[in-house]
């Protein structure tokens, strides 16, 4: 163009392989649209296209996780700031548009459409080191414990199939010293010819806590089953390679969760975020990561909104005072408040009050959570705010 607009939208359809980018002018015509692979020097090259058709350039994309990461991050190191424009009003706004066809060209013209009549869309910032690393850490951490659950599920589905008295006597998901005993012994005929002396020597020599009791539970269990099942050798087999790995990954976790506190433990706030009762390293690192950065919200209000924690009106003539939980939250925010005022309650204190206060008032057990975690955001945003640590005792009021 022989003409540089005023300002211009480009709307970036993200994919892990390439991106596609479609450029719009004030009056939304296609300046610019191609494909760009997700590589440093091909999205430094279309950059630098873009930039020469505006004076000024809205940046809007469809994901801010991984597959963006690169793309967001040379834009921020050429001061450029995109949006958040979520894939659920993106497939809205896709049918306001002529046509139904599916492309990433389509995709990346309504992203950029949409960004360019909208100007409430929220802003993506870059993490910070510390942000970043917490992310992996806690993104790392969470399918690890995804793998665990699925592990010991499988694993109490074959040892049902070959000794259901044994799976009936512990709780594996909980229980240390009933996986390493399935390590060494997984069927009744093994656990009578060990005995219960020498079994208990064997699981004392592996530092089981509480060996004689394991022992004798697991003794009980083998003597309630005489029959041999069909597949029980393969079926040993198979548990004992899943309680080894199970117990390999119970010690990935505690490394990582090290690594979290450590980590959570260098951010500034990070004393007043741990003091809130409830709220240890590993949440506190999901919160961090979850909220980004507490300095952007307005007041506790928008940060309990964004947390899914406040109401909104579903109201329709004469039909008011409707109100529902709103669709377009962070799930993982609400999480991180959820999870933290569930525990907080489990001691006496200020949270344990608030929460027997509202069963008293008929509120069921969920509510009354959601109640209390919408509560701990105003104290958190407080504390924040005046940089201080949580207390139960009120803060004395300060002379004018």
């Amino acid at each position: 163009m022989s003409k540089r607009s005023a300002h211009a939208w480009t709307g970036v359809d993200a994919g892990k392989g390439h991106h596609w980018a479609t450029v719009v002018d004030e009056a939304g015509a296609t300046l610019w649209s191609k494909k760009i692979d997700n590589d440093e020097t091909a999205i430094l090259t279309a950059l630098g296209e873009i930039l020469e058709l505006a004076h000024e350039v809205h940046w809007a994309v469809d994901i801010s996780g991984t597959s963006s990461a690169l793309l967001l991050a040379l834009l921020a190191a050429h001061g450029q700031q995109a949006v958040y424009v979520p894939g659920r009003t993106v497939n809205r706004m896709s049918g306001a548009y002529r046509g139904e066809a599916k492309t990433d060209a389509r995709d990346a013209y309504v992203i950029a459409e949409t960004s360019r009549q909208r100007r409430d869309f929220t802003a993506i910032e870059v993490p910070a080191q510390l942000a970043a690393d917490l992310a992996l850490l806690t993104a790392h951490r969470s399918d690890l414990v995804a793998d665990r659950v699925r592990m010991i599920n499988r694993l109490r589905d074959v040892l049902t199939g070959i000794f259901p008295a044994l799976e009936r006597a512990f709780d594996y998901s909980a229980h240390k010293g009933a996986l390493v005993l399935l390590t060494g012994y997984q069927t009744p005929a093994a656990i009578r010819r060990r005995g219960r002396a020498r079994l208990t020597a064997w699981l004392a020599n592996r530092s089981v806590r509480g060996a004689d009791a394991v022992a004798a539970t697991a003794l009980e269990a083998a003597e309630a089953q005489r029959t041999v099942l069909p597949g029980e050798d393969v079926a040993a087999a198979i548990v004992a390679d899943l309680a080894a790995q199970i117990l390999a990954l119970d010690d990935r976790l505690k490394r990582i969760d090290k690594q979290i506190r450590d980590t959570f433990h260098a951010h500034p706030q990070a004393e007043i975020i741990e003091s809130l009762p409830g709220m240890g390293p590993i949440l506190g690192a999901e919160l961090v990561v979850a909220a980004g950065d507490l300095a952007a919200y307005a007041d506790a209000g928008h940060l309990a909104s964004a947390a899914g924690l406040v109401p909104v009106p579903w109201d329709s003539g004469r039909r008011t005072g409707n109100l529902h939980r709103p669709k377009r939250y962070s799930r993982r925010l609400r999480r991180v408040f959820y999870m933290s005022a569930q525990t907080s309650i489990m001691r006496d204190g200020p949270n344990r009050d608030f929460y027997l206060k509202k069963r008293g008032e008929g509120c069921k057990h969920v509510q009354a959570i959601i109640a209390l975690a919408r509560r701990r955001v105003s104290v958190l945003w407080a504390l924040l705010r005046d940089n201080r640590v949580f207390t139960p005792e009120l803060p004395v009021a300060q002379a004018a």
